[in-house]
């Protein structure tokens, strides 16, 4: 008797801290009672003030707010002005009629923005260095890292088939975020096939296997695209219908290797600027020779405005190619880049324990805490030199490119900064993290991370937002 009297004791003394626990997240709190796992902090950056928690110090899945630790230490290694670098060598010199005799190489730097518009300009500068033909092959070489052994579902099975774009694969010889691109356009009469063209070159790059119709006037466009990989090589397969009078639409789908990608890609470019290869092309992760000369090179777009597409849009091929360039060995492989991470975190003073093992976030393995995230973000606001450049990669509710995020008032729209996470396997993971200004001006940080299990229910993201703005615009209110 005297037993259960302790325990109903203990029971009480639980339930009755509970609301303390909660307090300041009362909204955020209702997901607790929904059967949702979760992890909230808020505290103001002058003085630490706690405005509010909920089990802050559980690990949990962070998903994308993983990228808000990626750019953290992407800053810290490179600073915000560094540029990648895509080079052109040849071990031979052109010679008086500009024809190079020996192979062609493309160095990967790593870029993890490179587009067809620096390759042209590649290309271009190909063309100033005096060559119009190279008589041996164009190497693609992605001795950095490349192919890099998947470590997702998503894209192991994007080697084999694809319908969508986030899970390109990675090498630092990529180009194009590792997706093809493809633009479908009605033809003139209805009943004949579309028109599809590669978006990068005149000349067919891809395979295209193309089964839409056109159709009347006003007939409404259903489009769907599936990659596979056919008999070695990447094909295009396009279904669905396209009314006559309908804008040409853009699809892109990840590729099955982005230095193959690249390869034929470049190849096409020297093709139409009239640089014959007559060796055909090819990729190794051989690193050049190092009696190979530049003769072309083009540096990419600096850190800060890299890291704004990868947080802004979440772009999970960027974080993880930013991820690996952290690695300083050459065959990097996510494992080791979640490691140059944890090593970063580690310098933090605080923060507490950690497992990333990938910057992008597609890793449902990664966990953090929520008072581990808000220190996080309050090391880089102590570091003048880094946080404009940090904190311009979160969104403004009000603002940000992702309209999800424009809920709760004029106050949360107006004072929030946040980056967001979302996973729907294996289980549900909605994560919000990033700084607030109170009324009066104060600086404050937050970290919200709510993961399901196997039994609860999907959970949307306004049923996040919602309570999460509500419990925020209190904070800011009151302070």
């Amino acid at each position: 008797m005297r037993h259960c009297r302790r325990l109903l004791a203990v029971v009480l003394l639980l339930f009755l801290a509970s609301p303390s626990l909660a307090a300041g997240f009362d909204a955020i709190a209702a997901l607790v009672d929904r059967g949702f796992r979760v992890g909230a902090e808020a505290r103001l950056l002058d003085d630490g003030s706690v405005l509010g928690a909920i089990a802050p110090e559980r690990q949990l899945s962070p998903a994308s707010v993983s990228k808000s630790y990626l750019a953290a230490a992407a800053l810290d290694c490179f600073g915000p002005q560094h540029r990648f670098t895509t080079r052109l060598l040849s071990e031979a010199a052109p010679d008086e009629e500009g024809v190079l005799t020996g192979d062609l190489i493309l160095e990967g730097g790593g870029d993890p923005a490179l587009t067809t518009e620096d390759l042209w300009r590649l290309v271009q500068r190909l063309h100033q260095a005096g060559v119009s033909e190279v008589r041996g092959r164009l190497l693609v070489s992605q001795w950095r890292y490349g192919p890099v052994e998947c470590i997702t579902t998503d894209r192991c099975e994007t080697r084999e088939r694809t319908t969508n774009a986030y899970s390109a694969l990675l090498s630092s010889a990529g180009v194009n975020y590792g997706n093809w691109c493809v633009t479908v356009a009605p033809a003139e009469r209805a009943g004949e096939p579309a028109s599809v063209t590669g978006c990068d070159s005149q000349a067919a790059i891809l395979a295209i296997d193309n089964r839409v119709v056109t159709r009347p006037d006003d007939s409404g466009t259903q489009l769907s695209a599936e990659r596979v990989t056919r008999d070695g090589g990447d094909v295009m397969v396009l279904r669905g219908q396209i009314s006559t009078n309908a804008h040409p639409r853009t699809l892109y789908r990840a590729s099955s290797d982005p230095a193959d990608q690249m390869a034929l890609t470049l190849l096409a470019m020297l093709d139409q600027a009239g640089i014959a290869v007559s060796g055909g092309a090819d990729t190794t992760q051989a690193e050049p020779p190092p009696t190979a000369r530049v003769l072309a090179a083009v540096d990419g777009k600096p850190l800060q405005e890299l890291l704004l597409r990868a947080m802004h849009y979440s772009n999970n091929y960027m974080a993880d190619m930013l991820t690996l360039n952290l690695v300083e060995t050459p065959r990097a492989d996510l494992r080791l880049g979640g490691a140059r991470l944890e090593a970063f975190v580690a310098g933090i003073p605080d923060h507490g324990p950690v497992t990333l093992l990938s910057g992008s976030g597609l890793t449902p393995e990664n966990r953090t805490s929520a008072r581990g995230a808000n220190t996080l973000l309050e090391s880089l606001y102590h570091r003048p030199s880094l946080f404009p450049s940090f904190v311009a990669t979160l969104q403004s509710p009000d603002n940000g490119v992702m309209r999800f995020i424009r809920r709760g008032s004029e106050t949360f729209q107006r004072h929030v900064m946040l980056k967001t996470g979302t996973l729907n396997q294996p289980v549900t993971v909605r994560a919000v993290s990033g700084y607030f200004r109170t009324a009066s001006g104060r600086w404050g940080v937050f970290s919200v991370l709510v993961n399901g299990t196997g039994s609860t229910p999907y959970l949307s993201w306004p049923e996040v937002l919602d309570p999460l703005a509500q419990d925020l615009e209190e904070m800011i209110a009151q302070h």
